[in-house]
C-alpha cells in the first residue's frame, strides 16, 4: 500500500506545472526579493507537495549553484491554477546578472523554472551624473510620493517643487510626477510646465492618462519648446520605482532624452554579427 501511495503521489506531482513567464523577472540584489509564481495542476488529483527553490547564477559559459531553500507546502486542486509568490535572497552584484531558480517538489522532481535578472541597488546613482548633482539642478514635483522615496534612498539631491513654485525653478531638469485633479498643483499645470521648458528647463512629465480616453496614447513622446523639451511619459513605465529595476532604468533614460533629445529613426533590421 505504501508503494502504491508513493506512486500516486509521484503521478500527481508530475501534473504540477509552473506556468512560464513571458520574460525574465527583474529584482534588485538583496534579501527577500519577491518572485511571482503561477502554478497549474493539469491532473485529476489534488497535488500536495513540499516545494524547494534551487538558485543558480548563470552565464553563457557557466552555471554556479548558490544554494537551495525550502519554500512552502503547496496544495493545488485538480485543474486549478493558483497565484503565489516567493521571497528569495540574491547576492550583491556589480552589474545585471542572470539567475535561474529551479523549483523542486518532494524529492528532486523539477516542476518549474524561473529566469531572473538581478540588478545592483545603486542604479539611480547614474541620475546624479545626468544632472551633474548640483544643489539646484534637479527639481521634483511628486504630490503622490511615487518618486521621492526612491530618490532620497539613493541620496539624489533635488529641489522639492511642492515647496518651490514651478515658476521660480530655473534648474537643468524637472521631473513632474503624476497629479490628480485633487492635487493643488493640478490647475494650470500644463501651462506652467510649458513655460519652464520655454525658459530652458528640460522636463520629464509622468502624466496620468485622462479619465475619458478617446484615442490611442503613446507610452512616451517628446514635445519641443523654444529652449528645451518636455518628455511625456505614461506612469506605468516608472511604476513601483523603489522596487522595480526596469522602472529606474526607464526614468534615467527619459531624463537623458529630455536633456539630449534625439529625433526618432527607423530601426536597423540588418542581421547582427
Amino acid at each position: 500500500m505504501f508503494v502504491i501511495a508513493c506512486c500516486w503521489s509521484g503521478v500527481a506531482v508530475a501534473q504540477l506545472q509552473l506556468l512560464p513567464d513571458k520574460e525574465s523577472q527583474r529584482v534588485f540584489a538583496g534579501d527577500e526579493r519577491k518572485i511571482n509564481l503561477v502554478w497549474h495542476n493539469a491532473g485529476d488529483k489534488t497535488v500536495d507537495a513540499e516545494i524547494r527553490a534551487q538558485i543558480s547564477q548563470t552565464s553563457s559559459a557557466t552555471t554556479i549553484r548558490l544554494g537551495e531553500t525550502p519554500w512552502k507546502r503547496l496544495q493545488v486542486l485538480p485543474q486549478q491554477t493558483v497565484l503565489e509568490y516567493a521571497q528569495l535572497d540574491f547576492p550583491p552584484v556589480k552589474a545585471r546578472m542572470k539567475f535561474l531558480v529551479q523549483w523542486l517538489a518532494n524529492s528532486n522532481s523539477i516542476v518549474g523554472k524561473t529566469e531572473m535578472l538581478v540588478y545592483p541597488t545603486n542604479l539611480l546613482d547614474e541620475l546624479k551624473l545626468v544632472v551633474d548633482e548640483g544643489e539646484n539642478n534637479l527639481g521634483v514635483l511628486d504630490p503622490q510620493k511615487q518618486l521621492k522615496p526612491a530618490l532620497k534612498s539613493s541620496a539624489v539631491k533635488f529641489v522639492d517643487l511642492e515647496e518651490t513654485a514651478l515658476d521660480d525653478f530655473s534648474g537643468k531638469l524637472a521631473i513632474i510626477g503624476p497629479c490628480s485633479p485633487d492635487d493643488p498643483e493640478w490647475n494650470g499645470l500644463a501651462s506652467r510646465i510649458s513655460k519652464m521648458a520655454q525658459r530652458g528647463t528640460s522636463v520629464v512629465w509622468i502624466q496620468s492618462l485622462p479619465r475619458k480616453q478617446g484615442g490611442i496614447w503613446p507610452s512616451f513622446y517628446i514635445v519641443p519648446k523654444i529652449q528645451a523639451v518636455v518628455v511625456i511619459v505614461q506612469p506605468d513605465l516608472v511604476a513601483d520605482l523603489p522596487d522595480d529595476p526596469q522602472s529606474q532604468l526607464n526614468l534615467i533614460y527619459f531624463c537623458k532624452l529630455a536633456l539630449n533629445p534625439q529625433m526618432p529613426v527607423l530601426p536597423d533590421l540588418s542581421p547582427q554579427p
